[in-house]
């Protein structure tokens, strides 16, 4: 019989980094008075995050090796009918691995924001969001039921538009959160239809429960169609993930979300708040698995976004938007191992890629402070001399990314492209070549940054914009744009590279076997091997880490990245004419992904505008013509009319009533003889 896990242990998770976000919140801020300083304030909040981290990796111990889980309701808050609304953990292997992958890099974003954020006047208000969204986080992945699911959802988009606007003078800055506010609520439209049909047709909205309920959903229709209801749900709750793990064609606010601090950047945007999509449909994989239609529809979309968001990474100059792009990408990679009916592949990337990705976010960081914060990649070239420990962590990070054999990404990405041409679903030939191209294309972005920040010709003195400060003094640590040669950042920078790089090397090696061929997800993820074989194949495969990695030296991936790296080596370091000529013979290209295959334009002018248009006839015909014309008015009109009607006959006068009665009676007579004849 399995252990079992103490609630109190697990409700000081969350509770901890709560504590220090309020502590922050009150005491460190305006709003409370600035009773506390910089360094209490961040004593607090990394104190929380520590320990949140540390009862997670004890958590996560006893679910490995004593085989302990936990499923309990530690608050009842309502029931409404015969459905309970209650707040409970569901820990398991999914979600001891989620605890850890987010304490963990949250601690480190917290250290490397010391330094990062020193001179900025709101280094107190920073902390506490970002302990805020931990806390938000983890209410999200340890939820037992959808109702705090939903609020951890709506806690982690609510924090994260705190977050991008944070430099709230700053009028890109405010655009880009409230278009990922906007963005956002469209997908969560659709989540939260999908969790009202779980619970209207399952009556329940805990995950046990429901799960147990889906052989009878997959026998209902949706009322007034032939639709399969769990198709409708799957394809609702996947309309959310769209939104908050930013899939085509709602990533638009992710790329522009790159307006706030670069921490957040490692911390929302690539390690936590952008995989809960992906972390909820591998929770929910009991449903996904009953509609191929659903899972199909995930493996293009997730395709899209691997393919052709890796190609607007090739054309950014912004350093962190290089990376930005990289993160869609690579989400994208994710949903289509959900599509394939490998969740627990998808769950796996999701991990390795939280960790090289904060990295490769952080390490981009380090360089615009060496740089005095300039983030275009055009003026950099020749850092690694000025900036070992983030040349050396940024190219370990590279290398796990392309998927280089041996490197944690190596080892995730290359199951995603197998369980992907192993599957036999609608969309899996698209599917095979998206992922199978992307491995190029995000090879030489990837390297185009690296080559052109690290390695080539020192041009930071040659930047016309040296002159100008991009964030208006927020972030600008005291240093001269122009004065001085790039430096190495402090060690509270550097320490959570180094501290990243270890685990992006080599924690996909020690975890491959257990994760995906293992009893890791054993009660987390389900799979139906009888429809969809992608894991049983892999599995009959796989012959041990070593011999993975030894094989991937002779696979196509492996080439097609060592491509990518060796064309953007040229391109980029010996001939840098080449991409200049190639910009010019293909301007309608460059141009479409200039303007992001103008999905901005498209929404800002056609779908804005026709909600505007759609909302002005509500508002002119529907409200102010039907119900404040119409109902409102015209009632009392009417009603004034028939009154000064009424009030005309009753004039007070005996003959005036006489001849009424006279004229009444007259009429009733001539009723009756009429219609008696």
């Amino acid at each position: 019989m399995s252990a079992t896990l103490s609630a109190s242990t697990l409700l000081a998770v969350p509770m901890a980094p709560l504590v220090g976000a309020v502590l922050a919140g009150l005491f460190g801020t305006k709003f409370g008075g600035n009773h506390i300083g910089r360094k209490v304030t961040h004593s607090l909040t990394i104190l929380g995050v520590a320990i949140a981290f540390i009862l997670s990796a004890m958590t996560l111990k006893s679910v490995v090796v004593d085989g302990a889980r936990f499923n309990a309701t530690l608050y009842e808050w309502m029931i409404v009918g015969g459905l309970k609304m209650e707040v409970g953990f569901l820990v398991d292997g999914l979600t001891a691995m989620m605890m850890c992958v987010v304490t963990f890099v949250s601690l480190m974003v917290h250290i490397y924001t010391i330094g990062y954020m020193e001179e900025d006047e709101g280094y107190n208000r920073f902390f506490s969001y970002i302990s805020l969204f931990t806390f938000s986080m983890l209410m999200l992945v340890m939820s037992n039921n959808m109702l705090q699911l939903f609020f951890g959802w709506e806690a982690v988009g609510l924090v994260s538009y705190l977050l991008i606007g944070f430099w709230y003078n700053k009028p890109t800055a405010i655009f880009a959160n409230m278009k990922a506010f906007l963005v956002n609520r469209v997908g969560d439209f659709g989540f939260i239809l999908g969790i009202g049909l779980i619970a209207a047709y399952a009556g329940t909205l805990n995950y046990g429960e429901a799960f147990a309920k889906a052989d009878d959903l997959a026998k209902l229709t949706f009322p007034g169609t032939e639709w399969m209801l769990v198709t409708v749900i799957c394809i609702c709750l996947f309309i959310g993930a769209m939104g908050k793990s930013a899939q085509f064609p709602l990533h638009v606010w992710l790329p522009d979300s790159m307006e706030g601090p670069t921490p957040i950047s490692a911390l929302i945007h690539a390690a936590t708040m952008v995989t809960a999509g992906i972390f909820m449909v591998a929770r929910m994989s009991p449903l996904f698995e009953l509609s191929d239609t659903a899972l199909s529809f995930i493996l293009v979309i997730g395709s899209i976004t691997a393919l052709f968001m890796g190609f607007l990474g090739i054309i950014q100059n912004d350093i962190k938007r290089v990376v930005a792009y990289s993160t869609l990408s690579q989400l994208g990679y994710m949903t289509v191992a959900l599509g394939a009916s490998a969740y627990s592949v998808a769950v796996f990337h999701l991990m390795t890629h939280a960790f090289f990705k904060a990295l490769l976010f952080l390490g981009a960081g380090s360089v615009i402070i060496g740089m005095h914060h300039n983030q275009d990649i055009r003026w950099m070239g020749g850092v690694r001399k000025y900036m070992p420990i983030t040349w050396i962590t940024s190219l370990l990070g590279s290398l796990a990314l392309i998927g280089t054999p041996l490197f944690s990404g190596f080892y995730s990405k290359d199951s995603i492209i197998e369980a992907v041409h192993e599957s036999h679903l609608w969309g899996a030939g698209f599917a095979n070549f998206a992922v199978l191209a992307g491995v190029f294309v995000t090879a030489f972005y990837s390297f185009r940054m690296y080559f052109l920040v690290f390695h080539g010709k020192e041009r930071y003195d040659q930047n016309p914009d040296a002159h100008h400060d991009d964030h208006h003094g927020h972030d600008d640590h005291g240093h001269g744009q122009d004065a001085h040669k790039p430096h190495e950042s402090p060690w509270v920078v550097w320490l959570p590279l180094v501290l990243l790089a270890i685990p992006s090397v080599v924690i996909g090696y020690f975890t491959i076997q257990p994760m995906l061929y293992g009893d890791f997800f054993k009660d987390a993820i389900f799979f139906n091997l009888d429809k969809h074989h992608a894991m049983r194949e892999l599995a009959e495969a796989f012959h041990g880490p070593w011999a993975m990695a030894v094989h991937g030296l002779t696979t196509m991936p492996f080439w097609l990245a060592l491509a990518g790296v060796v064309s953007s080596y040229v391109m980029y370091m010996m001939y840098p004419a080449i991409p200049t000529a190639i910009k010019r013979a293909c301007g309608p290209i460059y141009r479409l992904l200039e303007n992001k295959y103008y999905l901005d334009w498209i929404n800002e002018n056609i779908v804005a505008r026709g909600a505007r248009a759609l909302g002005t006839a509500f508002w002119k015909g529907g409200d102010q013509a039907l119900i404040d014309g119409a109902i409102v008015n015209g009632s009392w009109k009417t009603i004034g009319r028939i009154s000064a009607a009424v009030r005309w006959i009753q004039s007070g006068y005996i003959y005036h009533y006489a001849f009424a009665m006279l004229l009444g009676v007259f009429v009733l007579m001539t009723y009756f003889v009429w219609f008696n004849k």
